[in-house]
């Protein structure tokens, strides 16, 4: 085969996105499970993903301590053997704690399987939170809290969405002394009330062989019972903050850290999947308008992003950047003259053209095996949408047009409504 250099790869345009649906079935206990069977590795990624309990001012840490701390040791397994039967095998437990959900996954072979299995059963059913073990994440905590103040953007962070979400499991900036309010009898009537069937969603995903899912199935059916208290996943009511700026100063910062933001709409929303588009354009990718103006012409930054959110009781559009602390305020300045651009001149049809072949690109980009059509079904399951939700994703990449983008950006971008928080020097 002769390469001709000369010319340009074929170039085609991305008529859909072709996503593998999962096989669903529902156990006795109420627990539902979804199955993507694909690939020729012996691999399976089993995740368990449970509803977080609602959000407590007086116990805040809960969720997030409790799934921190459920595979450290149950009545008949320590800490240390989890670990070790879990390596031994070859094997891959993490937990993940989100907004809306926590998560336990495993990465087993399947002809191990039978030996990995059983210790996610023991942690799911029977953590204790063994005092020593709580006392010790307690001080680690503390610790790793004390380092983060000094990082400008952890505290940024933290105070932006104080600001957005107010006291609620989004909004949550622990300080010191909130770990003081972590008992062991709370976290195990905690751990009871949402470690549940009822509030699990397994998602399967790899070589799941006819055995495997009967092994996995009869492992978490009858014998895995539900408690007497149900869950409950209901949230407090979002109640944003009637101050819109905030400045913490740090006299020998060398940065200043910034977060900007407003709540937007989350995928529910016809609008979210053009704010989409929006957002690229304005700070979403390397070549977007926030990095050619500040990072590559006036030299602030190393970097700076806009990013969306999307979570079940809300959604926002937020910026992030780290600048040098004496061109804080005019970078604020460069912020605001993007934003007013984006409500006051038509996006060119070329820069859209950039734009949606690099979302289109980055979607198909992120389809690379069977955990990745995972992972796209959760977003849909979790939101209660269908998969018809990314039919109207592409729809609305290809189709945006600039006077659309135009008045979305005068409907959601108003700078005068942005949460601002800056730390360091303004």
């Amino acid at each position: 085969m002769t390469l001709e250099r000369k010319t340009a790869p074929e170039f085609r345009a991305i008529d859909n996105i072709n996503l593998l649906r999962p096989a669903h079935q529902k156990l006795a206990n109420g627990c539902n499970v979804f199955c993507f069977n694909s690939g020729d590795q012996e691999l399976v990624r089993i995740e368990w993903i449970f509803g977080n309990q609602r959000f407590d001012p007086a116990k805040p840490l809960l969720n997030v301590a409790v799934n921190t701390m459920l595979a450290e040791g149950t009545t008949t397994l320590t800490a240390a053997q989890i670990a070790d039967k879990v390596d031994f095998y070859g094997a891959f437990l993490q937990v993940d704690y989100g907004y809306d959900q926590s998560l336990v996954t495993l990465y087993s072979l399947n002809k191990h399987l039978h030996h990995t299995l059983p210790v996610i059963k023991d942690i799911l059913t029977d953590s204790i939170f063994p005092e020593k073990e709580l006392e010790t994440f307690i001080r680690n905590q503390k610790q790793k809290l004390q380092v983060s103040d000094q990082k400008n953007d952890f505290v940024a962070r933290r105070a932006f969405n104080k600001a957005l979400y107010g006291n609620t499991l989004y909004g949550l900036g622990a300080v010191a002394e909130t770990y003081n309010t972590l008992h062991r009898n709370d976290m195990l009537a905690h751990y009871k009330q949402m470690y549940q069937p009822s509030n699990c969603t397994m998602v399967i995903a790899g070589k799941i062989e006819p055995e495997i899912l009967e092994m996995i199935t009869a492992a978490f059916d009858k014998d895995w019972t539900n408690h007497s208290v149900p869950s409950d996943t209901t949230q407090p009511e979002l109640i944003s903050a009637d101050e819109h700026f905030y400045f913490v100063e740090k006299k020998d910062a060398l940065q200043s850290a910034i977060r900007m933001g407003v709540r937007t709409v989350n995928r529910h929303h016809p609008d979210f999947p053009y704010l989409q588009v929006l957002n690229t354009v304005f700070g979403g990718y390397f070549g977007s308008r926030l990095m050619a103006n500040i990072r590559e012409d006036k030299g602030y930054t190393y970097g700076i992003g806009s990013g969306m959110s999307s979570l079940k009781y809300s959604g926002a559009i937020f910026i992030a950047t780290e600048v040098g602390a004496d061109v804080c305020k005019a970078a604020i300045t460069e912020i605001e003259k993007e934003l007013n651009r984006l409500q006051t001149e038509l996006i060119p049809e070329d820069e859209l053209l950039l734009v949606r072949n690099y979302m289109l690109g980055s979607l198909l980009g992120s389809l690379e095996n069977v955990f990745s059509h995972a992972d796209k079904f959760k977003n849909l399951y979790f939101a209660n949408l269908d998969y018809d939700y990314y039919d109207r994703y592409v729809n609305a990449v290809k189709t945006a047009t600039s006077t659309q983008l135009m008045e979305l950006a005068n409907k959601y971008l108003n700078f005068d409504q942005f949460y601002k928080v800056i730390v360091g020097k303004y």
